[in-house]
This record gives structure tokens, C-alpha cells and sequence, in this order.
């Protein structure tokens, strides 16, 4: 059997299963659609939200990042793995007290405004398109590499399986879909690493044979010999600032996830949503742990498969060939004497390979059975497709629930908001294929935009709503307002040549920090416009004083003592 054909079947299987388990678990009311009527298991929800969590970014993108970035690709491990504590220690638990269904609920009860909700709305779908865009473009490179099919027929496949679950099932079939891709995803990716680590160290344990080989300082090694940057060396590809802002951008956008925070009101219990994060760090782990160990055996792999090797009979390797039909490597014999080199200076390279290849590549590149190298592609659709239904469930909830219901048509009953709900999943998917097809960026770098305009938006508010009774509503929306639109537009401004077509950025940098890093500085903006205008303005209404004051209070403990 070939190996389009042994992907497509293997392919084919765990689709049935999405379905399939979309099917068992559509729902009749809202509660289900939204939080799975709060009946998931604690290791099932930390499962579900590990392949929530560990999106076409993690599985596709993270290892090729760090691999090309070297040092300055642990800010990706350092700040979505410290994120995510952030917002189980600190937010997760009390947002789980307070109940409802979504963040905007959360902002827009607290601050006792309608206006809040749908800020924190449109700041939810802002967040949520940017970062589904990146799961899509992941679907479509997937089929485009393994199935030979065009990325937009990938994209449109993606979609229909998504939508299938989401629709039908809500939370409750995303949520059981997510635990079986998450079982996928790690299969995947850790046979994988262990394979190529006991091939290149003869130490099947990747973290072991990173830790305690010298393979990274052999990359780093062969990179000085051919005139790359040093591997291990830091502030190569990024300033000091820079490591710092994108580091704390991914952890407070983090923090202000919407489709994650969601996944904590699916349990039974804070209790419960405490567990669910310990299960969820277990299961990231092996995973985050594994990703600077592939990064390096692939990227070192790649470089000693390919580099002083004669163009024809490189050409003529099965996976060069493919990969290249897809315009993700290329291959140019710029000097004619018909090797490959790699070099730093872009007029002379000779090998271009876009980074989001490095993991789905690797099997191939290792040599490694075709069964494994099929189960690595199911692996990253799984990773894009639960993120990408999460994703979707968040948006569609966002309008539906906290436009639609909240604020439009508060009679609505429960079929009406139920059907709402199943259409705004579906133009949101329609919105999300358009944005796979058509990406801002690789898919990691679309993904910390996204944390970037979390950070600047959704998490102060939700932090300062928690923490501070004085906060009120107007700091709340001048707050999230001034954080989104400034992060929004500093983007467009610096990532221009992406969005809009033009020849250089109309800004390089702000304060000496990038597109990704920049949510840290509209974060900044939103505590301070938050603070100044909530003291300047009236206090919350008593009621909501002590609501935040019981939200803090552990159940059983009594009541607080006033202040």
C-alpha cells in the first residue's frame, strides 16, 4: 500500500470516529451545547483541554520554531507552558465558582454592563479568528503534503469534519471528539521523537537524550560550519526585549483564552476544575517536554540529509519530491555546480524550508515505516481540528449567547437560542476556512497574534474583575477597547507586507518590540486605562462588590470579613 494510500485510511478511521462520537453526542439544549451540562470527568476535560491547548501550533509549528530559532525558541515553551499555570492557579478556579457559560458572561455580569459583554464579545471573536486561521492553514498543509490534494480542497475537507461534531454535539461532542484527538496527537508525536532519538543518540527517551548527549551542541556545531547562526547562542533571531515581551504576550494571552477558560466550566466542580488542570499539565508535558528534543534531532537530520548532496539524486528521494510539489521546500542549484549548500545570506542559499515542515517531515526525513509517517498526519489534523472546533464553539457562543440572547432577544427560548447557536458555528466555520486559505502568516506566528490581542483584552479585565471590587464598568470597556485596538492596529502596522501586500512594514518595531510581543504593551495600556478610569469614575453597586468578595471565598469557609 502506498503512503498517500495508508494516510488517507488511517485518515479516513479517525474522521469515522469524530463523527461518529458527534453523532452519539448531539445535544437538545443549551447547557450541553455550551458546557457539556457540566458532567465531563476531570481527566477527561484535562485530556480534552491538553488537544484544546496543544493546537496545529504546538504539534505542526512549536518543534519547527525552536528548531529554526534555536535559544530564542524556548520563549514559545517558557510562555504558553507558564501561561497556562497562570490561568489554572488563578483564574480557572473562580471563574468555575461564578458559573455561566462564557468569559463575555463573566465581564458582562461583573461589571453589571451589557456594553462590557459585548466588548468582551467582539474581543472574543477577534481572538478566536486569528487563531483559528492557524489551524486551518495547518489542515490545509496536511492534506496538500499527504493526500496531494489542494490546499483549499484540504481546508473545505477540515472544515465539513468540524462543523459535522461542532454543530451536532456542541461542547459535549467537541469535548469526547477532543479526548480521542488528543490520544491521536501524542501517539503520534512521541513515537516519532523516540524513534528519530534513538536513532541519531541510541537513547530512546528524547528529553534524556537532549539532556544528557551532545547532539544540540552538534547542531549547533555544523550551523557555525556552514555559516548558520549558532544554535545554542541567545538573542540571535531575537533581542533581549523581545525574548521578554513575546514571552509574557503568550502568557498572559494565555490566561485570556476564551475557548480554554471555556473548557473549565464543563466540570462538575471547582474541585473538579482544579483537577482538570493538573490531568491538562500532565498531558501537555509530554508534549512540551518532547518538542525542544524533536526540534533538534530534526533539525540536525534535515541539514545532514540534505546539505553538500548532489541536486539529481536529492530530487530523486520520494519525500524531497513531494515536498517540494507543495512549495513548503525549495531546492535551486544557484551555483551550478550541483550541490546543495545552506548558508546565511538569502542570495546564496540553496535549501528553503518553511518551518512548519519540520515535524510532519521528520518521519520521512528518518526513514522511519510509513504507518508512522500516516499516523503523524492524523496527528497534526487532529491537533488543528480540536483547536479549530474550540475555536468555532467559543466565536459562535460569543454572538449567540452574549449578543443574541443577552442583549438583542433576552425571550428567546431554549430551541431558538439552540438554533442561533448551531448557525453562528457554521458561518464561522464558512469565516474560518476563508482565513485558512488565506493566512496572515506561518502558523505559529498567527497564533501569537492571537495570545497577543488575548493579552491586551480579555485578561485584565477578567484579573482585575476577580481581584479588584473597585473595578467598574466603564474602566472595564475603556480598558478592553483601548488594549485590543491598540495591539490590533500595531500588527497590522508592523506585519503590513503580509496583510496588505506592501513592499516594506509601515513600522518596524514599537519600542524595540515585535508584532507577537506587542500585546504585552497593550496589556500595560489596558491596566492603566482600566485603573484611571475606574477611580475616576463611581464605584461598582454594592451587589457587585460583594459578589467579587464571594467569588474569592473558598466553599465552606465562611464570609469574608469587610473591608
Amino acid at each position: 500500500m502506498s503512503l498517500e494510500a495508508l494516510t488517507l485510511v488511517i485518515i479516513l478511521i479517525t474522521f469515522a470516529i469524530y463523527i461518529y462520537i458527534g453523532w452519539w453526542a448531539k445535544v437538545k439544549d443549551t447547557k450541553s451545547f455550551y458546557v457539556a451540562g457540566n458532567e465531563i470527568p476531570a481527566v477527561a476535560n484535562g485530556a480534552a483541554i491538553a488537544a484544546d491547548w496543544m493546537s496545529g501550533a504546538s504539534f505542526i509549528s512549536m518543534a519547527g520554531l525552536i528548531s529554526f530559532l534555536g535559544y530564542d525558541g524556548t520563549i514559545y515553551l517558557m510562555g504558553w507552558t507558564g501561561g497556562y499555570v497562570l490561568l489554572t492557579l488563578l483564574l480557572a478556579p473562580y471563574l468555575r465558582k461564578y458559573g455561566k457559560y462564557t468569559v463575555p458572561d463573566f465581564i458582562g455580569d461583573r461589571y453589571y454592563s451589557n456594553g462590557a459583554r459585548a466588548v468582551a464579545a467582539i474581543a472574543t471573536v477577534f481572538i478566536s479568528l486569528t487563531y483559528v486561521a492557524g489551524q486551518m492553514r495547518g489542515v490545509g498543509i496536511v492534506f496538500s503534503r499527504y493526500l496531494q490534494v489542494d490546499i483549499v480542497v484540504g481546508v473545505l475537507i477540515g472544515m465539513g469534519i468540524v462543523a459535522f461534531f461542532a454543530i451536532l454535539g456542541g461542547m459535549k461532542g467537541i469535548t469526547w471528539t477532543q479526548v480521542v484527538q488528543y490520544t491521536v496527537l501524542i501517539v503520534a508525536y512521541l513515537i516519532t521523537a523516540i524513534a528519530i532519538s534513538f536513532m541519531l543518540t541510541g537513547i530512546p527517551i528524547p528529553q534524556v537524550a537532549l539532556t544528557f548527549t551532545d547532539i544540540a551542541q552538534r547542531l549547533s556545531n555544523l550551523q557555525v560550519e556552514l555559516g548558520l547562526k549558532e544554535y545554542l547562542a541567545p538573542f540571535q533571531n531575537l533581542s533581549a526585549i523581545n525574548v521578554f515581551a513575546v514571552t509574557l504576550a503568550l502568557m498572559l494571552g494565555t490566561a485570556g483564552l476564551p475557548h480554554v477558560i471555556i473548557r473549565f466550566y464543563t466540570v462538575k466542580t471547582v474541585r473538579a476544575a482544579r483537577w482538570s488542570g493538573a490531568w491538562a499539565l500532565v498531558f501537555i508535558a509530554l508534549l512540551y517536554t518532547t518538542a525542544p528534543a524533536l526540534g533538534v534531532f530534526a533539525k540536525y537530520n534535515l541539514i545532514q540529509s540534505l546539505n553538500n548532496k548532489p541536486v539529481e539524486e536529492v530530487m530523486q528521494v520520494d519525500w524531497v519530491s513531494k515536498w517540494t510539489q507543495t512549495g513548503l521546500l525549495k531546492l535551486e542549484d544557484k551555483n551550478g555546480d550541483g550541490k546543495l549548500q545552506f548558508t546565511s545570506d538569502k542570495d546564496t542559499n540553496e535549501v528553503t524550508i518553511d518551518r512548519d515542515i519540520i515535524v510532519l517531515s521528520t518521519p520521512e526525513v528518518a526513514k522511519l515505516s510509513p504507518f508512522v509517517v500516516a499516523l503523524v498526519a492524523a496527528g497534526g489534523l487532529a491537533a488543528a481540528l480540536s483547536t479549530a472546533a474550540g475555536l468555532l464553539l467559543a466565536m459562535s457562543s460569543a454572538v449567540s449567547h452574549d449578543i443574541y440572547y443577552r442583549i438583542l432577544k433576552p425571550e428567546a427560548n431554549e430551541q431558538q437560542r439552540l438554533k442561533a447557536a448551531r448557525i453562528m458555528i457554521f458561518l464561522a466555520v464558512l469565516i474560518a476556512g476563508w482565513f485558512g486559505v488565506h493566512p496572515p502568516g506561518f502558523v505559529g506566528e498567527v497564533v501569537a497574534f492571537a495570545f497577543g490581542l488575548a493579552a491586551a483584552s480579555l485578561f485584565p479585565a477578567i484579573l482585575l474583575g476577580i481581584f479588584d471590587q473597585r473595578m467598574n464598568r466603564q474602566g472595564a470597556i475603556w480598558g478592553i477597547l483601548t488594549g485590543l485596538i491598540f495591539t490590533f492596529v500595531m500588527i497590522l502596522l508592523m506585519r503590513s507586507p503580509q496583510i496588505f501586500g506592501t513592499a516594506k512594514p509601515v513600522i518596524d518595531s514599537f519600542l524595540g518590540i515585535n508584532a507577537q510581543g506587542i500585546g504585552v504593551v497593550g496589556a500595560i495600556l489596558n491596566f492603566i486605562v482600566s485603573y484611571v478610569v475606574s477611580r475616576a469614575t463611581e464605584a461598582p453597586p454594592e451587589e457587585i462588590q460583594q459578589l467579587v468578595e464571594d467569588i474569592r471565598i473558598p466553599k465552606g469557609v465562611g464570609q469574608a470579613a469587610s473591608h
